[in-house]
């Protein structure tokens, strides 16, 4: 089975979004130039399952910024509605975590990016993700759609290590415990 490794940025108060999905705090942040290790992290991954709400998002940005193949995990998406631009590196998918991963591995995929909240929600509690790189950005939001949300029983993480940057942002790699 494949491994899952998470890459994501939180406000400071662990918000991924605004509750109108509004990110535009975060593409603000990531346009002043630092290297955060986005460009290694996704050297070492063979592909990338993404949640809905996440690639419904990366649809609105100017450009398409993933090379490595996509699945995208919904229940509501039509999988004939990925753009003509994108049928040969977007694939959607009414599938389980374990379904997705199970596809993965077919592909020969070792590691795949986990990316989009819920996703990653659901992967944890599913035992998928190996570990997280979770960036704090210096805002506080106040209110919005969570990284975490509920959890049957806790789940424990191993400090790597955490780096800051001069632009304020904190970064932490966690490794999941089993």
């Amino acid at each position: 089975m494949p491994s899952a490794h998470v890459f994501i940025a939180t406000s400071l108060d662990g918000y991924i979004a605004r509750k109108n999905d509004d990110i535009d705090w975060l593409t603000h942040f990531s346009s002043l130039g630092e290297d955060h290790g986005y460009n290694t992290h996704i050297a070492r991954m063979d592909g990338i399952i993404m949640g809905r709400g996440t690639y419904e998002k990366v649809l609105t940005f100017d450009q398409w910024y993933y090379e490595k193949p996509v699945l995208v995990l919904s229940r509501s998406l039509d999988p004939a509605s990925v753009p003509d631009n994108l049928r040969d590196k977007v694939e959607v998918l009414a599938a389980t975590p374990a379904e997705a991963m199970d596809l993965a591995a077919s592909r020969g995929w070792q590691r795949v990016y986990a990316d989009g909240g819920q996703l990653i929600q659901s992967f944890l509690r599913a035992g998928f993700i190996e570990d997280m790189i979770i960036s704090r950005i210096p805002i506080l939001l106040g209110e919005g759609i969570p990284l975490f949300g509920p959890l049957v029983e806790d789940i424990a993480l191993e400090h790597i290590e955490t780096k800051s940057f001069p632009s304020g942002l904190v970064q932490s790699h966690y490794r999941v415990k089993r």
